[in-house]
Protein backbone atom coordinates (compact mmCIF):
# COMPACT_ATOMS: atom_id res chain seq x y z
CA UNK A 1 0.00 0.00 0.00
CA UNK A 2 3.06 2.26 1.11
CA UNK A 3 5.05 2.22 -2.04
CA UNK A 4 1.28 3.54 -4.10
CA UNK A 5 -0.21 5.99 -1.49
CA UNK A 6 2.97 8.15 -0.62
CA UNK A 7 3.53 8.86 -4.60
CA UNK A 8 -0.14 9.41 -5.20
CA UNK A 9 0.03 12.06 -2.04
CA UNK A 10 3.40 13.69 -3.22
CA UNK A 11 3.12 13.01 -7.07
CA UNK A 12 -0.49 14.61 -7.84
CA UNK A 13 1.76 17.94 -7.31
CA UNK A 14 5.01 17.40 -8.50
CA UNK A 15 3.18 15.70 -11.97
CA UNK A 16 0.81 18.91 -12.28
CA UNK A 17 2.03 21.48 -14.95
CA UNK A 18 0.77 24.28 -16.52
CA UNK A 19 -0.10 22.25 -19.77
CA UNK A 20 -2.04 19.62 -18.43
CA UNK A 21 -3.82 21.54 -15.85
CA UNK A 22 -3.95 19.18 -12.95
CA UNK A 23 -4.17 22.03 -10.49
CA UNK A 24 -6.94 23.80 -12.13
CA UNK A 25 -9.13 21.07 -12.90
CA UNK A 26 -9.50 19.01 -9.82
CA UNK A 27 -6.55 20.82 -7.09
CA UNK A 28 -9.47 22.55 -5.71
CA UNK A 29 -11.08 19.14 -5.23
CA UNK A 30 -7.93 17.73 -3.31
CA UNK A 31 -8.73 18.09 0.90
CA UNK A 32 -5.05 19.61 2.41
CA UNK A 33 -5.41 17.00 5.50
CA UNK A 34 -4.65 14.31 3.30
CA UNK A 35 -1.61 15.57 1.48
CA UNK A 36 1.45 17.60 1.14
CA UNK A 37 1.05 20.72 -0.72
CA UNK A 38 4.87 22.24 -0.11
CA UNK A 39 6.27 22.17 -3.67
CA UNK A 40 9.97 22.28 -1.99
CA UNK A 41 9.89 19.92 -0.02
CA UNK A 42 8.13 17.40 -2.02
CA UNK A 43 11.00 18.39 -4.77
CA UNK A 44 13.77 17.55 -1.97
CA UNK A 45 11.56 14.06 -2.03
CA UNK A 46 11.93 13.90 -5.57
CA UNK A 47 15.11 14.60 -5.96
CA UNK A 48 17.00 12.63 -3.49
CA UNK A 49 19.82 13.86 -1.59
CA UNK A 50 18.27 15.66 1.19
CA UNK A 51 17.14 14.03 4.87
CA UNK A 52 13.22 13.01 6.22
CA UNK A 53 14.48 13.97 9.41
CA UNK A 54 14.37 18.30 9.05
CA UNK A 55 11.44 19.88 11.57
CA UNK A 56 9.82 20.82 8.68
CA UNK A 57 9.75 18.29 6.31
CA UNK A 58 8.45 15.85 9.39
CA UNK A 59 5.62 18.23 10.86
CA UNK A 60 4.51 18.88 6.76
CA UNK A 61 3.86 14.93 6.37
CA UNK A 62 2.88 13.82 10.09
CA UNK A 63 -0.75 14.42 9.25
CA UNK A 64 -1.65 13.20 5.74
CA UNK A 65 -0.02 10.21 7.10
CA UNK A 66 -1.74 10.06 10.35
CA UNK A 67 -5.02 10.57 7.95
CA UNK A 68 -4.40 7.73 6.04
CA UNK A 69 -3.23 5.51 8.32
CA UNK A 70 -6.32 6.19 10.34
CA UNK A 71 -7.76 4.80 7.27
CA UNK A 72 -5.74 1.78 6.98
CA UNK A 73 -6.54 1.07 10.47
CA UNK A 74 -10.09 0.86 10.16
CA UNK A 75 -9.91 -1.53 6.99
CA UNK A 76 -7.83 -3.28 9.22
CA UNK A 77 -10.36 -3.81 12.00
CA UNK A 78 -13.26 -3.98 9.78
CA UNK A 79 -11.64 -7.02 7.83
CA UNK A 80 -10.47 -8.58 11.36
CA UNK A 81 -14.08 -8.55 12.08
CA UNK A 82 -15.58 -10.47 9.31
CA UNK A 83 -12.78 -13.15 9.36
CA UNK A 84 -14.36 -13.25 13.21
CA UNK A 85 -17.82 -13.80 12.34
CA UNK A 86 -16.69 -15.99 9.18
CA UNK A 87 -14.40 -18.52 10.95
CA UNK A 88 -16.15 -21.10 12.36
CA UNK A 89 -18.35 -21.13 9.58
CA UNK A 90 -15.56 -21.64 7.14
CA UNK A 91 -12.97 -23.47 9.62
CA UNK A 92 -14.69 -25.70 12.05
CA UNK A 93 -18.49 -26.37 9.95
CA UNK A 94 -17.13 -26.19 5.90
CA UNK A 95 -13.88 -27.70 7.37
CA UNK A 96 -11.88 -25.29 4.89
CA UNK A 97 -8.16 -27.14 3.68
CA UNK A 98 -6.22 -23.79 4.21
CA UNK A 99 -3.46 -24.64 1.94
CA UNK A 100 -1.50 -21.79 2.47
CA UNK A 101 -0.63 -22.67 5.94
CA UNK A 102 0.70 -26.59 5.46
CA UNK A 103 4.31 -25.47 5.21
CA UNK A 104 4.40 -23.52 8.49
CA UNK A 105 2.14 -25.70 10.05
CA UNK A 106 4.18 -28.94 9.08
CA UNK A 107 7.27 -26.63 9.77
CA UNK A 108 6.57 -27.04 13.33
CA UNK A 109 7.07 -30.32 13.67
CA UNK A 110 10.00 -32.28 14.44
CA UNK A 111 9.20 -34.87 11.74
CA UNK A 112 9.46 -32.53 8.54
CA UNK A 113 12.89 -31.82 9.09
CA UNK A 114 14.11 -35.69 9.19
CA UNK A 115 12.18 -36.72 6.46
CA UNK A 116 14.80 -37.59 3.31
CA UNK A 117 12.13 -36.56 0.50
CA UNK A 118 11.38 -33.15 2.11
CA UNK A 119 15.22 -32.11 1.98
CA UNK A 120 15.42 -33.44 -1.67
CA UNK A 121 13.06 -31.50 -2.90
CA UNK A 122 14.64 -28.44 -0.97
CA UNK A 123 17.72 -29.58 -2.56
CA UNK A 124 16.44 -30.26 -6.18
CA UNK A 125 14.54 -26.56 -5.63
CA UNK A 126 17.43 -24.83 -4.05
CA UNK A 127 19.60 -26.47 -6.10
CA UNK A 128 18.45 -24.37 -9.44
CA UNK A 129 18.90 -21.04 -7.74
CA UNK A 130 22.57 -21.38 -6.44
CA UNK A 131 23.35 -22.32 -10.22
CA UNK A 132 21.11 -19.48 -11.46
CA UNK A 133 22.14 -17.29 -9.09
CA UNK A 134 25.99 -17.95 -10.06
CA UNK A 135 25.08 -17.39 -13.66
CA UNK A 136 23.85 -14.00 -12.84
CA UNK A 137 27.08 -13.26 -11.34
CA UNK A 138 29.12 -15.04 -13.61
CA UNK A 139 27.30 -15.23 -16.58
CA UNK A 140 30.04 -18.13 -17.65
CA UNK A 141 27.94 -20.56 -15.45
CA UNK A 142 25.28 -22.48 -17.71
CA UNK A 143 21.81 -20.99 -16.29
CA UNK A 144 18.47 -23.66 -15.94
CA UNK A 145 15.30 -22.09 -16.86
CA UNK A 146 14.57 -19.05 -14.15
CA UNK A 147 12.80 -16.82 -17.01
CA UNK A 148 10.07 -16.09 -18.72
CA UNK A 149 10.07 -17.18 -22.25
CA UNK A 150 7.03 -15.20 -24.07
CA UNK A 151 5.28 -17.32 -27.02
CA UNK A 152 3.61 -14.65 -28.31
CA UNK A 153 6.41 -13.43 -30.98
CA UNK A 154 5.56 -16.90 -32.49
CA UNK A 155 1.80 -15.77 -33.57
CA UNK A 156 2.58 -12.87 -36.16
CA UNK A 157 -0.35 -12.98 -38.17
CA UNK A 158 -3.89 -12.32 -37.39
CA UNK A 159 -5.81 -12.95 -35.45
CA UNK A 160 -3.31 -15.25 -33.63
CA UNK A 161 -1.50 -12.17 -32.51
CA UNK A 162 -4.22 -10.98 -30.09
CA UNK A 163 -3.28 -13.87 -27.98
CA UNK A 164 -0.51 -11.18 -26.22
CA UNK A 165 2.04 -11.51 -23.76
CA UNK A 166 1.67 -15.58 -22.89
CA UNK A 167 4.90 -15.92 -20.83
CA UNK A 168 6.40 -19.85 -20.46
CA UNK A 169 8.08 -20.47 -17.28
CA UNK A 170 8.66 -23.37 -14.94
CA UNK A 171 9.11 -22.53 -10.54
CA UNK A 172 9.88 -25.09 -8.58
CA UNK A 173 7.89 -23.03 -5.61
CA UNK A 174 4.71 -22.58 -7.52
CA UNK A 175 5.32 -26.55 -8.54
CA UNK A 176 5.41 -27.30 -4.92
CA UNK A 177 2.53 -25.26 -3.77
CA UNK A 178 0.32 -25.90 -6.95
CA UNK A 179 0.06 -29.46 -5.28
CA UNK A 180 -1.63 -28.57 -3.04
CA UNK A 181 -4.59 -27.07 -4.60
CA UNK A 182 -7.53 -29.20 -5.50
CA UNK A 183 -7.00 -30.83 -8.24
CA UNK A 184 -10.34 -29.01 -10.10
CA UNK A 185 -8.87 -25.82 -9.04
CA UNK A 186 -5.38 -26.37 -10.43
CA UNK A 187 -6.75 -27.70 -13.69
CA UNK A 188 -9.52 -24.81 -14.20
CA UNK A 189 -6.78 -22.25 -13.06
CA UNK A 190 -4.70 -23.46 -16.73
CA UNK A 191 -7.97 -24.64 -18.40
CA UNK A 192 -9.51 -20.88 -18.30
CA UNK A 193 -6.47 -19.41 -18.95
CA UNK A 194 -5.93 -20.87 -21.98
CA UNK A 195 -10.01 -20.30 -22.76
CA UNK A 196 -9.45 -16.50 -22.02
CA UNK A 197 -6.64 -15.97 -24.65
CA UNK A 198 -8.88 -18.44 -27.00
CA UNK A 199 -11.45 -15.46 -26.46
CA UNK A 200 -9.50 -12.91 -26.73
CA UNK A 201 -8.38 -14.61 -30.87
CA UNK A 202 -11.78 -15.51 -31.52
CA UNK A 203 -12.90 -10.99 -30.64
CA UNK A 204 -10.11 -10.63 -33.16
CA UNK A 205 -11.32 -12.88 -35.22
CA UNK A 206 -14.77 -11.47 -35.29
CA UNK A 207 -13.28 -8.13 -35.50
CA UNK A 208 -15.51 -5.95 -33.09
CA UNK A 209 -14.05 -2.44 -33.70
CA UNK A 210 -16.42 -0.76 -32.40
CA UNK A 211 -15.72 -2.34 -28.93
CA UNK A 212 -12.00 -1.71 -28.80
CA UNK A 213 -12.22 -3.32 -24.86
CA UNK A 214 -13.80 -6.41 -25.56
CA UNK A 215 -13.98 -8.73 -24.73
CA UNK A 216 -13.73 -7.00 -21.58
CA UNK A 217 -11.49 -9.74 -19.36
CA UNK A 218 -11.21 -7.37 -16.02
CA UNK A 219 -14.77 -6.98 -16.39
CA UNK A 220 -15.37 -10.27 -16.35
CA UNK A 221 -13.11 -11.32 -13.73
CA UNK A 222 -14.75 -8.79 -11.42
CA UNK A 223 -18.05 -10.18 -11.89
CA UNK A 224 -16.79 -13.30 -11.29
CA UNK A 225 -15.13 -12.41 -7.89
CA UNK A 226 -18.53 -10.73 -6.98
CA UNK A 227 -19.88 -14.18 -8.21
CA UNK A 228 -17.89 -16.23 -5.72
CA UNK A 229 -19.01 -13.66 -2.63
CA UNK A 230 -22.56 -14.16 -3.88
CA UNK A 231 -21.95 -17.91 -3.40
CA UNK A 232 -19.91 -18.07 -0.28
CA UNK A 233 -22.52 -15.51 1.44
CA UNK A 234 -25.82 -18.17 -0.47
CA UNK A 235 -23.86 -20.96 1.80
CA UNK A 236 -23.35 -19.54 5.11
CA UNK A 237 -26.77 -17.94 5.24
CA UNK A 238 -28.22 -20.09 7.82
CA UNK A 239 -25.17 -19.60 9.82
CA UNK A 240 -25.12 -15.83 9.25
CA UNK A 241 -28.74 -15.70 10.78
CA UNK A 242 -27.72 -17.16 13.43
CA UNK A 243 -25.02 -15.32 14.15
CA UNK A 244 -26.98 -11.93 14.10
CA UNK A 245 -29.60 -13.97 16.49
CA UNK A 246 -26.86 -14.29 19.06
CA UNK A 247 -26.08 -10.92 18.89
CA UNK A 248 -29.39 -9.38 18.97
CA UNK A 249 -30.29 -11.82 22.05
CA UNK A 250 -27.01 -11.62 23.71
CA UNK A 251 -25.95 -15.09 23.70
CA UNK A 252 -22.67 -16.70 24.61
CA UNK A 253 -20.47 -18.45 21.75
CA UNK A 254 -18.49 -21.52 21.90
CA UNK A 255 -14.87 -20.62 23.80
CA UNK A 256 -12.65 -20.29 20.75
CA UNK A 257 -13.84 -17.56 19.74
CA UNK A 258 -10.83 -14.30 19.12
CA UNK A 259 -13.85 -11.88 20.20
CA UNK A 260 -17.58 -12.25 20.73
CA UNK A 261 -19.70 -12.15 17.38
CA UNK A 262 -21.39 -8.67 19.37
CA UNK A 263 -18.09 -7.32 20.34
CA UNK A 264 -16.58 -8.29 16.19
CA UNK A 265 -20.57 -6.12 15.16
CA UNK A 266 -19.78 -3.42 17.14
CA UNK A 267 -15.81 -2.92 16.46
CA UNK A 268 -16.62 -3.42 12.88
CA UNK A 269 -19.26 -1.38 13.00
CA UNK A 270 -17.28 2.04 14.32
CA UNK A 271 -14.70 1.19 11.97
CA UNK A 272 -17.06 1.54 8.80
CA UNK A 273 -18.70 4.24 10.11
CA UNK A 274 -15.44 5.65 10.89
CA UNK A 275 -14.32 5.25 6.84
CA UNK A 276 -17.80 6.60 5.86
CA UNK A 277 -17.15 9.71 7.88
CA UNK A 278 -13.20 9.62 7.07
CA UNK A 279 -14.95 9.67 3.15
CA UNK A 280 -17.67 12.80 3.54
CA UNK A 281 -14.59 14.83 5.31
CA UNK A 282 -12.65 14.19 2.28
CA UNK A 283 -15.56 15.51 0.17
CA UNK A 284 -17.49 12.29 -1.21
CA UNK A 285 -20.92 11.54 -0.80
CA UNK A 286 -22.33 9.07 1.37
CA UNK A 287 -24.01 6.81 -1.14
CA UNK A 288 -20.94 6.42 -2.78
CA UNK A 289 -18.56 5.87 -0.51
CA UNK A 290 -21.18 3.11 1.02
CA UNK A 291 -21.28 1.58 -2.40
CA UNK A 292 -17.28 1.70 -2.89
CA UNK A 293 -16.18 -0.14 0.34
CA UNK A 294 -19.58 -2.50 -0.08
CA UNK A 295 -17.92 -3.62 -3.45
CA UNK A 296 -14.49 -3.86 -1.31
CA UNK A 297 -15.25 -6.16 1.24
CA UNK A 298 -17.15 -8.28 -0.97
CA UNK A 299 -14.61 -8.37 -2.99
CA UNK A 300 -12.29 -9.24 -0.28
CA UNK A 301 -14.53 -11.47 1.12
CA UNK A 302 -14.23 -13.66 -1.63
CA UNK A 303 -10.74 -13.76 -2.02
CA UNK A 304 -10.21 -15.01 1.77
CA UNK A 305 -12.87 -17.38 1.00
CA UNK A 306 -10.85 -18.31 -1.88
CA UNK A 307 -7.67 -18.47 -0.26
CA UNK A 308 -9.32 -20.62 2.72
CA UNK A 309 -10.30 -23.34 0.41
CA UNK A 310 -8.60 -23.68 -2.40
CA UNK A 311 -4.90 -21.83 -1.63
CA UNK A 312 -4.93 -19.79 -4.74
CA UNK A 313 -1.70 -18.66 -5.30
CA UNK A 314 -2.88 -15.49 -7.15
CA UNK A 315 -5.44 -12.82 -6.56
CA UNK A 316 -4.44 -9.20 -7.93
CA UNK A 317 -6.99 -8.04 -9.76
CA UNK A 318 -5.82 -5.72 -11.46
CA UNK A 319 -7.74 -2.71 -12.30
CA UNK A 320 -11.20 -4.52 -11.50
CA UNK A 321 -12.13 -2.90 -7.95
CA UNK A 322 -14.84 -0.47 -7.38
CA UNK A 323 -13.17 1.97 -8.71
CA UNK A 324 -13.78 0.71 -12.09
CA UNK A 325 -16.59 -1.14 -11.15
CA UNK A 326 -19.02 1.98 -10.01
CA UNK A 327 -17.26 4.13 -13.43
CA UNK A 328 -18.31 1.63 -15.50
CA UNK A 329 -21.86 0.53 -14.39
CA UNK A 330 -22.43 4.19 -13.54
CA UNK A 331 -21.85 7.67 -16.04
CA UNK A 332 -19.15 9.55 -14.49
CA UNK A 333 -21.54 12.55 -14.69
CA UNK A 334 -23.56 10.75 -11.62
CA UNK A 335 -20.40 11.40 -9.39
CA UNK A 336 -19.34 14.93 -7.89
CA UNK A 337 -15.68 16.76 -8.50
CA UNK A 338 -15.33 15.25 -5.00
CA UNK A 339 -16.53 11.84 -5.50
CA UNK A 340 -14.16 11.13 -8.69
CA UNK A 341 -10.75 12.72 -6.68
CA UNK A 342 -11.23 10.93 -3.42
CA UNK A 343 -11.52 7.87 -5.45
CA UNK A 344 -8.61 8.23 -7.24
CA UNK A 345 -6.50 9.21 -4.21
CA UNK A 346 -7.92 5.07 -2.81
CA UNK A 347 -6.06 3.75 -5.90
CA UNK A 348 -3.34 2.89 -3.43
CA UNK A 349 -5.50 -0.35 -2.25
CA UNK A 350 -7.27 -1.05 -5.46
CA UNK A 351 -4.92 -0.85 -7.74
CA UNK A 352 -4.55 -4.77 -7.51
CA UNK A 353 -4.97 -7.30 -4.36
CA UNK A 354 -2.36 -9.50 -4.73
CA UNK A 355 -1.01 -8.54 -1.05
CA UNK A 356 -4.18 -8.21 0.13
CA UNK A 357 -4.29 -8.53 4.45
CA UNK A 358 -7.55 -10.45 5.09
CA UNK A 359 -6.74 -13.76 3.87
CA UNK A 360 -3.58 -13.48 5.97
CA UNK A 361 -6.06 -12.96 8.97
CA UNK A 362 -8.05 -15.61 8.72
CA UNK A 363 -4.90 -17.65 8.37
CA UNK A 364 -3.49 -16.39 11.15
CA UNK A 365 -6.67 -17.55 13.13
CA UNK A 366 -6.26 -20.89 12.01
CA UNK A 367 -2.72 -21.34 12.55
CA UNK A 368 -3.41 -20.19 15.62
CA UNK A 369 -6.63 -23.12 16.06
CA UNK A 370 -4.37 -26.01 14.95
CA UNK A 371 -1.37 -24.87 17.48
CA UNK A 372 -3.12 -23.91 20.71
CA UNK A 373 -2.00 -20.13 20.34
CA UNK A 374 -4.15 -18.03 22.01
CA UNK A 375 -6.64 -16.57 19.56
CA UNK A 376 -7.95 -13.57 21.48
CA UNK A 377 -4.66 -12.12 22.02
CA UNK A 378 -3.91 -13.02 18.06
CA UNK A 379 -7.48 -10.54 17.32
CA UNK A 380 -5.71 -7.88 18.57
CA UNK A 381 -2.09 -8.27 17.37
CA UNK A 382 -2.85 -8.32 14.49
CA UNK A 383 -4.80 -4.58 14.88
CA UNK A 384 -1.44 -3.30 16.61
CA UNK A 385 1.01 -4.92 13.89
CA UNK A 386 -1.27 -3.71 10.78
CA UNK A 387 -1.17 -0.42 12.88
CA UNK A 388 2.46 -0.57 13.46
CA UNK A 389 4.09 -1.86 10.38
CA UNK A 390 1.70 0.95 8.51
CA UNK A 391 3.70 3.77 10.56
CA UNK A 392 6.49 1.98 10.37
CA UNK A 393 6.54 1.37 6.49
CA UNK A 394 5.77 5.42 6.07
CA UNK A 395 9.23 6.26 8.30
CA UNK A 396 11.04 3.71 6.12
CA UNK A 397 9.51 4.96 2.85
CA UNK A 398 10.44 8.62 3.37
CA UNK A 399 13.35 8.17 4.60
CA UNK A 400 14.61 6.20 1.67
CA UNK A 401 12.71 8.92 -0.33
CA UNK A 402 14.77 12.00 0.85
CA UNK A 403 17.86 9.76 0.48
CA UNK A 404 17.78 8.21 -2.47
CA UNK A 405 14.55 9.87 -4.32
CA UNK A 406 11.28 9.32 -4.27
CA UNK A 407 8.38 7.71 -6.80
CA UNK A 408 5.67 9.69 -8.05
CA UNK A 409 5.19 7.14 -11.03
CA UNK A 410 1.90 5.26 -9.46
CA UNK A 411 0.28 9.07 -9.67
CA UNK A 412 0.24 9.07 -13.07
CA UNK A 413 -2.09 6.57 -13.75
CA UNK A 414 -4.60 7.64 -10.92
CA UNK A 415 -5.21 10.86 -11.57
CA UNK A 416 -4.41 10.72 -15.75
CA UNK A 417 -8.07 8.59 -15.67
CA UNK A 418 -9.57 11.58 -13.16
CA UNK A 419 -8.22 14.23 -15.96
CA UNK A 420 -10.52 12.27 -18.86
CA UNK A 421 -13.51 11.52 -16.04
CA UNK A 422 -13.51 15.49 -15.60
CA UNK A 423 -12.69 16.48 -18.79
CA UNK A 424 -14.53 13.72 -21.05
CA UNK A 425 -17.58 12.43 -19.17
CA UNK A 426 -18.46 9.33 -20.03
CA UNK A 427 -21.99 7.41 -19.85
CA UNK A 428 -22.63 3.73 -18.53
CA UNK A 429 -20.29 1.58 -20.74
CA UNK A 430 -23.05 -0.66 -21.48
CA UNK A 431 -20.97 -3.85 -23.16
CA UNK A 432 -18.60 -3.39 -20.31
CA UNK A 433 -21.49 -3.60 -17.68
CA UNK A 434 -22.78 -6.85 -18.86
CA UNK A 435 -19.07 -8.17 -18.96
CA UNK A 436 -19.37 -7.62 -15.25
CA UNK A 437 -22.73 -9.59 -15.26
CA UNK A 438 -21.42 -11.96 -17.59
CA UNK A 439 -19.07 -12.95 -15.26
CA UNK A 440 -20.89 -12.97 -12.56
CA UNK A 441 -23.37 -15.47 -14.29
CA UNK A 442 -20.80 -17.46 -15.12
CA UNK A 443 -19.38 -17.98 -11.38
CA UNK A 444 -23.53 -19.13 -10.50
CA UNK A 445 -23.82 -21.09 -13.44
CA UNK A 446 -20.49 -23.46 -12.58
CA UNK A 447 -21.41 -22.83 -9.29
CA UNK A 448 -24.74 -25.09 -10.36
CA UNK A 449 -23.16 -27.52 -12.73
CA UNK A 450 -20.78 -28.55 -9.86
CA UNK A 451 -23.49 -28.78 -6.93
CA UNK A 452 -25.88 -30.95 -9.49
CA UNK A 453 -23.15 -33.01 -11.11
CA UNK A 454 -20.48 -34.37 -9.28
CA UNK A 455 -18.12 -35.36 -12.29
CA UNK A 456 -18.39 -31.58 -13.65
CA UNK A 457 -13.96 -30.50 -13.84
CA UNK A 458 -14.47 -26.89 -14.30
CA UNK A 459 -14.16 -24.85 -10.55
CA UNK A 460 -15.67 -20.94 -10.29
CA UNK A 461 -12.61 -20.06 -8.36
CA UNK A 462 -10.46 -20.66 -11.36
CA UNK A 463 -12.57 -18.96 -13.76
CA UNK A 464 -12.08 -16.19 -11.60
CA UNK A 465 -8.67 -16.57 -10.94
CA UNK A 466 -7.27 -17.34 -14.21
CA UNK A 467 -7.65 -13.62 -15.88
CA UNK A 468 -4.93 -12.18 -12.97
CA UNK A 469 -2.05 -11.02 -13.95
CA UNK A 470 -0.21 -12.67 -12.09
CA UNK A 471 -1.35 -15.79 -13.65
CA UNK A 472 0.74 -15.49 -16.68
CA UNK A 473 3.69 -16.40 -14.07
CA UNK A 474 2.42 -19.15 -13.13
CA UNK A 475 0.10 -21.50 -15.59
CA UNK A 476 2.28 -23.25 -16.75
CA UNK A 477 3.69 -24.47 -13.04
CA UNK A 478 0.31 -25.03 -12.33
CA UNK A 479 -0.08 -26.92 -15.33
CA UNK A 480 3.03 -29.35 -14.60
CA UNK A 481 1.87 -29.51 -11.24
CA UNK A 482 -1.73 -30.36 -11.50
CA UNK A 483 -0.39 -33.14 -14.34
CA UNK A 484 2.19 -34.50 -11.84
CA UNK A 485 -0.78 -34.70 -9.54
CA UNK A 486 -3.06 -36.23 -11.28
CA UNK A 487 -0.48 -39.24 -12.48
CA UNK A 488 0.30 -39.70 -9.01
CA UNK A 489 -3.49 -39.83 -8.09
CA UNK A 490 -4.09 -42.25 -11.01
CA UNK A 491 -1.24 -44.51 -10.60
CA UNK A 492 -0.40 -44.51 -6.95
CA UNK A 493 -3.17 -43.27 -5.39
CA UNK A 494 -4.03 -41.19 -2.28
CA UNK A 495 -1.24 -43.09 0.05
CA UNK A 496 1.36 -42.11 -2.43
CA UNK A 497 0.04 -38.81 -2.56
CA UNK A 498 0.34 -38.42 1.06
CA UNK A 499 4.36 -39.88 1.08
CA UNK A 500 5.27 -37.32 -1.65
CA UNK A 501 3.37 -34.14 0.53
CA UNK A 502 6.91 -33.42 1.79
CA UNK A 503 8.82 -33.36 -1.21
CA UNK A 504 6.38 -30.74 -2.92
CA UNK A 505 6.76 -28.72 0.73
CA UNK A 506 10.99 -28.98 0.04
CA UNK A 507 10.76 -27.25 -3.28
CA UNK A 508 8.78 -23.98 -1.86
CA UNK A 509 11.10 -23.44 1.16
CA UNK A 510 13.68 -24.77 -0.54
CA UNK A 511 13.44 -21.86 -3.33
CA UNK A 512 12.49 -19.19 -0.50
CA UNK A 513 15.26 -19.71 1.53
CA UNK A 514 18.35 -19.97 -1.58
CA UNK A 515 15.94 -16.99 -3.30
CA UNK A 516 15.93 -15.05 0.00
CA UNK A 517 19.77 -15.30 0.60
CA UNK A 518 20.27 -14.02 -2.97
CA UNK A 519 18.64 -11.15 -2.11
CA UNK A 520 19.90 -10.51 1.33
CA UNK A 521 23.13 -10.94 -0.59
CA UNK A 522 22.33 -8.10 -3.00
CA UNK A 523 20.20 -5.74 0.08
CA UNK A 524 23.76 -6.08 1.93
CA UNK A 525 26.63 -5.73 -0.70
CA UNK A 526 23.98 -2.95 -2.75
CA UNK A 527 24.45 -4.63 -6.24
CA UNK A 528 21.92 -6.09 -8.46
CA UNK A 529 21.20 -9.73 -7.90
CA UNK A 530 19.48 -12.74 -9.42
CA UNK A 531 15.40 -12.35 -8.65
CA UNK A 532 13.77 -16.41 -8.14
CA UNK A 533 10.22 -15.43 -9.10
CA UNK A 534 11.77 -13.72 -13.26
Amino acid sequence: MLQILIPLISGVFLLATPENEWMSLFGKYIKDWIVVRDKEILLLYSQGESSFYLRRHILVWIKPIAAWGSLVVALTIVMACISVILRRRWTEQEKLSYPIIQLPLEMSHTDFWQNRLMWLGFALAGGIDVINGLHFLYPSVPGIGGKLYDIAPFFTEKPWNAIGWTPVALFPYAVGMAFFIPLDLSFSCWFFYIFWKVERIAAASIGFRNLPGFPYLDRQASGAYLGLFAVAMWGSRRYLADVVRKVIRGETEKQGEPVSYRIAFILGGAAFIYILLFCLRAGMSLWVAVAFFALYFALSTAITRMRAELGSPVHDLHFSGPDMILTTALPTRSFSPYDLTAISFFHFFNRAYRGHPMPHQLEGFKLAERSGMNVRRLFFAIIIAGTLGFFASAWGYLDAAYRYSGKTGYAWRAFSRLESWLTAPRPSDIPATAAIVVGFGSTLLLYWMRMRFFWFPFHPAGFAVSNSWSINLFWFSIFVSWLIKYLILKHGGIKTHRKLIPFFLGLILGEFVVGGFWTLRGVLFKTPTYKFLF
